[in-house]
């Protein structure tokens, strides 16, 4: 047999992901939609936040928290993951999965009791990062 590596154009990238939404779709039977995207303000300034969605198998996936850096350690963060939590349950989730680069929230995560279910490192780059789940 004779393969070749080639290039993509978009047609063809949009046809691949299709072919394996398809294929998925023989594995998961059911779908769930929904997002959650909510701050916190201090006045008029935005000063945290938090962008998730809902994916496959009831799970939300947490793709952004985010609190300034001039109110971190003031319980903002849990404030809102407690939040983040309440709303998924309503979605309908039963678990939430996220991750985080070694200097950002593993801790604060940790403390929050997601379960750290495996990471990897960049020695030569000297970072690391740390994915978490939490069930509902």
């Amino acid at each position: 047999m004779n393969y070749n590596i080639i290039e993509l154009n978009e047609i063809e990238v949009e046809d691949i992901e299709n072919r394996l939404s398809e294929y998925d779709k023989t594995h998961i039977t059911y779908n769930i939609s929904g997002s959650i995207r909510i701050g916190v303000k201090h006045g008029d300034k935005l000063i945290a936040g938090a962008d998730a969605c809902m994916t496959a198998f009831k799970i939300l996936y947490v793709s952004t928290v985010f609190v300034d850096e001039g109110y971190r350690n003031n319980k903002i963060g849990t404030l809102l993951m407690n939040e983040v939590e309440k709303r998924a349950r309503l979605l309908g989730a039963n678990m939430i999965r996220l991750d985080t680069f070694n200097w950002q929230g593993r801790d604060f995560y940790h403390s929050l009791n997601y379960e750290e279910v495996g990471y990897y490192e960049s020695k030569e780059e000297g970072f690391s990062e740390h994915f978490f789940v939490k069930r509902l």
